[in-house]
């Protein structure tokens, strides 16, 4: 019996994409026996700031990639939006599974919508991208911080510190959770993060024998998308903490992206559209990336990372 180990966050959320992809990888080879192993990252000590505030890229993931490369860890499960742009030297994304609702959605105990929140109504959220894209909206909003796990950002709207949330769709889909008011934020009104609701497997790139392991889980639509959005992303040198957000699209052989960049009050907004073919896709998210700096995006940008 072959013995494997994952690298896991310890939340709710982390432990279902780890068991969710334990259990197809079970499914897949009868003699396999799996093992998490739970890892805390900076990003889940670090909860009385705000991410934006906290700074560095990849929050959720050092210490995770540090087990992949001294060996204590096989592979590692991670949401995409979580994942830098440039992984650590020797480590490779060995797999994109099939993506879950890549949305995000508004959850409230009493307002039905968006527009039924009270004048100056308290809505939480830790995006930046969220709370642009809210607040272009409603700008009457006030937007306050909110951190911790799924659950945890539930209960405090359920106790009345927030008269509504905003949180990845997936996240309530796959924990099976539900409050009164559920609205889904879709596109072309409010855009996801970069990769949102799609998982990456990170491998140790010696590491043959897992790889060709994972290869199954491989889903080339979720894959080619995921990296139209990932190369819009690395070409604005954006990580999770920044107004970033994209949609990708696949209209058969041809990939429709759209990104924006926004300050974060919502008092400019910098959005553009391109297609191309499916071979184009990482060059399509370069040049959508490219126009957006040109028309106003590169301004927002430097002025964010320079705070």
């Amino acid at each position: 019996m072959k013995k494997i180990i994952i690298a896991t966050r310890g939340s709710a959320l982390a432990l279902w994409q780890a068991n969710h992809i334990k259990d197809l990888l079970c499914r897949q080879y009868e003699d396999l026996e799996v093992e998490l192993n739970i890892i805390k990252t900076k990003g889940d000590i670090i909860l009385d700031v705000p991410l934006a505030k906290v700074g560095g890229k990849g929050l959720f993931v050092k210490e995770i990639e540090d087990a992949l490369l001294n060996g204590s860890a096989d592979l590692a499960v991670h949401s995409m939006k979580d994942v830098p742009m440039e992984l650590p030297q020797g480590l490779v994304l060995g797999a994109v599974p099939e993506r879950e609702d890549r949305y995000d959605v508004f959850l409230s105990k009493n307002y039905a919508s968006v527009e039924e929140l009270p004048q100056n109504a308290v809505l939480g959220t830790s995006s930046l991208r969220r709370q642009a894209q809210i607040l272009a909206l409603r700008p009457d909003l006030s937007v306050k911080m909110l951190r911790g796990n799924v659950q945890t950002r539930i209960n405090k709207m359920l106790s009345g510190e927030y008269d509504a949330i905003i949180l990845a769709a997936a996240g309530i889909k796959r924990l099976n959770l539900s409050v009164p008011h559920q609205i889904p934020l879709t596109a072309p009104k409010f855009l996801p993060a970069c990769g949102q609701g799609a998982l990456g497997i990170e491998v140790n790139e010696k590491r043959s024998d897992i790889l060709e392991m994972i290869a199954f889980l491989n889903h080339a639509e979720t894959k080619i998308c995921v990296e139209a959005e990932r190369a819009f992303l690395k070409k604005l040198d954006g990580g999770c903490q920044v107004p970033i957000a994209a949609h990708s699209q696949l209209k058969g052989k041809t990939l429709v992206l759209e990104g924006l960049v926004a300050e974060p009050d919502a008092s400019k907004i910098i959005r553009y559209s391109l297609e191309d073919e499916i071979g184009n896709h990482i060059a399509l998210g370069e040049n959508l990336a490219q126009l957006v700096l040109n028309n106003g995006g590169k301004e927002i940008l430097e002025r964010l990372y320079n705070q």
